[in-house]
């Protein structure tokens, strides 16, 4: 089992930057691909980014490419998003989540979830 845990998240101005940041629990951690959604108020969880257990390419929504890059580092169980160029329409609750034999943009296909962080993009 894996406990997921998102922090970084907060207010910054369209333009801005931040780093997400998801501490994983438990001695398995590379050996699940891990993805990253998020989910505005009154829309569905959508897909961001994912990356597989042995950091291989990385897969990632239209909306984001060039933007945004996910990346991992097994050695501390911890898998980053950084969010550079941020626009307003990127304001949601930022979940990352665990599979571990899929790395696609089905949130139904991800087992374990952490609670999420929120991140708010100001015009």
């Amino acid at each position: 089992q894996v406990q997921l845990v998102e922090s970084g998240g907060g207010l910054v101005q369209a333009g801005g930057s931040l780093r997400l940041s998801c501490a994983a629990s438990g001695r398995t951690f590379s050996t699940y691909h891990m993805g990253w959604f998020r989910q505005a108020p009154g829309k569905e969880r959508e897909f961001v980014a994912s990356i597989s257990w042995s950091a291989g390419t990385p897969y990632y929504a239209d909306s984001v490419k060039g933007r945004f890059t996910i990346s991992r580092d097994n050695a501390k169980n911890t898998v980053y998003l950084q969010m550079n160029l941020l626009k307003p329409e990127d304001t949601a609750l930022y979940y990352c989540a665990a599979a571990r034999y899929y790395r696609g943009s089905s949130y139904d296909q991800y087992n374990y979830w952490g609670q999420g962080t929120q991140v708010t993009v100001s015009s």
